[in-house]
């Protein structure tokens, strides 16, 4: 269960946000973090991991505890599963909802390490479904002691033609950009990326590039890397009501890919 300091630094953050139009909010999370500042990279971080061949150790299953508000589900490893040569995330039913709090399960996937400025690359199909999000992104935030820094790819299960591209500087956000894709991201494997320097955010989907944010004040701090998989609560207006008519739904990952900037 999430313990106080968890569940206290999750509502004093939703306090914080007068409009959450998106948020993914991981205060909940487990993990060592030392505020090292996205400049401390070093050739050795690059990574390229093959999803079809199973669990890496640079990542783990989120396991055990819930993010509150917006999130209304409850990380389980067991939703964190490989088949069909991908990663799978998947939100269902809650397998013991009255220990949960929440009445869903939903499935996340974190590097164990923190990774700075660099190109960082995933091969994913989303989920399609009222109420949902599929994601990846990079997050670090006040449980691991530092400032809350994220750069998302989410793609809302409402409208899966479309992706929503944003960021989080030391806990300030509302740089939220929609993404017309041109195809459906349920139905196919697409390549999402962004290059993250010390002044731009770049975006790129399937190689070309969709958006960039330029000379403002970004993230500066090291961050994990992040897939998940959830169903929303209380943010209708972004999301939709969750449709629980379809469980169990599940996001799929081939792969996922690091490449250190020097900067």
């Amino acid at each position: 269960m999430m313990d106080i300091r968890k569940k206290a630094l999750a509502a004093a953050v939703m306090m914080a946000l007068a409009v959450p139009v998106s948020v993914t909010m991981d205060m909940a999370a487990p993990g060592v973090a030392a505020a090292a500042p996205a400049t401390q990279t070093k050739a050795s971080d690059a990574f390229e991991v093959d999803l079809s061949k199973g669990a890496n150790n640079l990542f783990e299953a989120s396991d055990g505890w819930t993010n509150g508000m917006p999130f209304n589900c409850f990380w389980h490893k067991e939703n964190v599963t490989f088949e069909d040569g991908t990663l799978q995330l998947t939100v269902d039913e809650s397998p013991n909802p009255a220990a949960d709090k929440v009445p869903y399960s939903g499935g996340e996937y974190r590097s164990k390490a923190t990774y700075g400025y660099g190109r960082y690359e995933v091969v994913m199909k989303a989920m399609k479904n009222d109420g949902v999000v599929s994601s990846f992104f990079t997050y670090t935030g006040p449980y691991d002691g530092d400032p809350w820094d994220e750069i998302d790819f989410e793609v809302l299960g409402k409208d899966t033609t479309k992706v929503q591209l944003n960021y989080f500087r030391n806990g300030k956000g509302g740089h939220e950009k929609m993404i017309d894709l041109g195809f459906d991201a349920s139905e196919d494997f697409h390549t999402y990326a962004f290059e993250w320097h010390k002044n731009s955010i770049i975006w790129f989907v399937d190689g070309k590039e969709v958006f960039r944010r330029e000379n403002e004040d970004l993230p500066v701090t090291k961050q994990k890397i992040m897939m998940n998989a959830w169903n929303g609560k209380g943010v209708d207006a972004w999301l939709k009501p969750f449709n629980d008519s379809n469980l169990p739904i599940t996001a799929e990952y081939k792969s996922i890919k690091y490449t250190p900037f020097f900067e």
